[in-house]
């Protein structure tokens, strides 16, 4: 009499027909599910590099100077892809961009009528 424990045999690779197959529908998702997904959208006003040192030193009051000039548009980067330029604007007492040049245009997810 064998051991159970000892003499197992291998297991069965798993059958994945049953996704290849699907219920029948198309794999592609309706576009109207993606039209709330949220989307990180980021405004870059500029970059620098600074040493771990200057950063250390930093405190209120300090200013740290950017690549970009005075007046140059900032990027609006939406997921990880540079979208646009625009500048920046006050509107009530808080801070909006206006789009000056839409850079990649995305596709569009709303059917044209």
């Amino acid at each position: 009499m064998t051991d159970p424990h000892t003499a197992a045999t291998p297991p069965a690779p798993p059958s994945l027909t049953e996704f290849a197959q699907g219920s029948g529908a198309s794999s592609e998702v309706p576009l109207d599910t993606l039209l709330d997904l949220p989307i990180p959208v980021t405004i870059e006003l500029g970059k620098t590099r600074m040493t771990v040192q200057d950063i250390l030193r930093l405190g209120r009051g300090s200013v740290i100077q950017l690549e970009r000039m005075a007046g140059e548009p900032v990027d609006i980067i939406v997921g990880d892809r540079r979208f646009a330029e625009g500048e920046v604007v006050v509107i009530n007492e808080h801070f909006g961009i206006r789009i000056t040049r839409l850079l990649a245009r995305l596709p569009s997810l709303v059917p044209s009528a």
